[in-house]
């Protein structure tokens, strides 16, 4: 069973960064794409970026040349660079796992950006 465990989540002022991490028990990425998922109250969750094995990006209109989605596969981690961050960011942050028959999710990582 595959594992996704998030991290840097927190509270950031409108303009800053943050970068999520999403770790992974073993080594999925040959196989696995990866993605970033987001979800406000009352609101749909939404797909904000994936990168698939061989390493092809694809994000939401509302993030494009703000995020930047990327891995390490060594670490066993992808990761979710967020910068000029506006308050409609602020959500639940997910870490997915997504292969033709599979999929995992991670447990969810807190993202508030407010002044």
């Amino acid at each position: 069973q595959v594992q996704l465990v998030e991290s840097g989540g927190g509270l950031v002022q409108p303009g800053g960064s943050l970068r999520l991490s999403c770790a992974a028990s073993e080594n999925i990425f040959s196989v696995y794409t990866m993605g970033w998922y987001r979800q406000a109250p009352g609101k749909k969750r939404e797909l904000v970026a994936t990168i698939t094995s061989g390493g092809v990006t694809n994000y939401a209109y509302s993030v494009k040349g703000r995020f930047t989605i990327s891995r390490d596969n060594m670490k066993n981690t992808v990761y979710l660079q967020m910068n000029s961050l506006k308050p409609e960011d602020t959500a639940v942050y997910y870490c997915n796992a997504a292969a033709m028959l599979r999929s995992y999710w991670g447990q969810g990582t807190q993202v508030t950006v407010s002044s």
